[in-house]
């Protein structure tokens, strides 16, 4: 069950605001919302960066927070913005155990990839569009099991992977199962491991609208062109072992204004 604490800052009257946060206390890796209910569209700070709000209507502003597991946990702060008002909210990010795990790729297969195929896939995570397209829950994107969860720190081929984490989700789909889109988006990046996409390996990008964005990598089979719009269910290719993989499964990764945090409460809550 989702919980909200809902904090009520009035330096004047005329001028106080209202700020809910979801969840109430976060942990590593969680997509914090904030809600302010403002007159006057509200600025935000979080973690040295400021982060936009959106106008969800009768006078109310959403923004998305993202959080990894390389962030500090213990106390931190919200600063916000409205008019002529400026209020600190404070949160507490709870730790979380991640565990470790070996990996092991074999030659052909474990490349570092190269500067273009790295600066596509970060152009693509910074890409921050007005209209939020997403409703809901997100849909599960493969029925094959859970391989490996989000926040794994990993030795490749026995060497630790210093600030590195597992920005996703894998599901071991067997070879050609279909991969589908878990909310409505549009395809803005295609990468083909024929075009050098050497870790990512083809994968597909959607954007869901309001800095939130999904990426499928290691796929088989491509089955859309960059501008085409999904729903939610809709296939959008299948699993494949291109790219830096040992075998055929999915990644699944979503990020919040390019930082990739846990998809897990994406299905299993709203931001709505």
């Amino acid at each position: 069950m989702t919980i909200a604490v809902s904090i009520i800052f009035c330096t004047q009257p005329s001028r106080a605001f209202q700020a809910q946060i979801t969840p109430k206390s976060p942990a590593l890796g969680d997509t914090v919302s904030l809600i302010i209910q403002s007159q006057t569209a509200p600025s935000v700070r979080f973690n040295g960066k400021t982060y936009p709000s959106f106008d969800l209507g009768n006078n109310r502003y959403r923004t998305l927070l993202p959080t990894t597991p390389l962030d500090r946990p213990g106390r931190l702060s919200i600063q916000v913005t409205a008019g002529t008002d400026t209020q600190t909210i404070p949160i507490t990010l709870r730790n979380r155990s991640f565990p470790t795990q070996s990996i092991w790729l074999p030659p052909g297969k474990d490349s570092n990839g190269d500067d273009a195929e790295f600066d596509r896939v970060d152009a693509f995570k910074a890409i921050v569009s007005p209209e939020k397209l997403w409703s809901g829950k997100f849909l599960r994107p493969n029925q094959g099991e859970v391989s490996s969860g989000y926040g794994i720190r990993r030795y490749y081929n026995g060497v630790f992977a210093k600030d590195y984490y597992h920005r996703g989700i894998d599901y071991a789909g067997g070879q050609g199962s279909a991969i589908v889109a878990p909310a409505a988006g549009r395809v803005v990046l295609i990468g083909r491991e024929s075009q050098g996409f050497r870790v990512h390996g083809n994968c597909v990008g959607l954007d869901h609208g309001q800095g939130v964005e999904s990426i499928y990598i290691h796929m088989s089979r491509i089955d859309v062109k960059e501008g085409d719009f999904v729903k939610p269910g809709q296939r959008i290719g299948a699993v494949g072992a291109t790219g830096s993989a040992t075998g055929p499964h999915l990644h699944w990764g979503v990020f919040v204004h390019s930082l990739a945090v846990d998809p897990t409460p994406w299905r299993t809550g709203t931001f709505e």
